[in-house]
């Protein structure tokens, strides 16, 4: 997957579907550790106060 479109449809999912991330990756029996990893290495964050992923803030 292009890793350009998994924040977009992370984030589409949260607001149309799901409460949290967790509810997210329990219906759909994804591993919540890797997804976070993934998302770290393409430069996002999950933020749970938003309940969005957001891009990590530069040091």
């Amino acid at each position: 997957m292009d890793p350009n479109l998994l924040p977009g449809l992370i984030n589409t999912a949260l607001r149309n579907d799901f409460e949290s991330l967790d509810d997210l990756v329990k219906t759909h029996d994804l591993d919540k550790a890797a997804l976070l990893e993934r998302l770290q290495e393409i430069g996002y964050e999950y933020r749970d106060e938003i309940n969005q992923v957001r891009t990590m803030p530069h040091p």
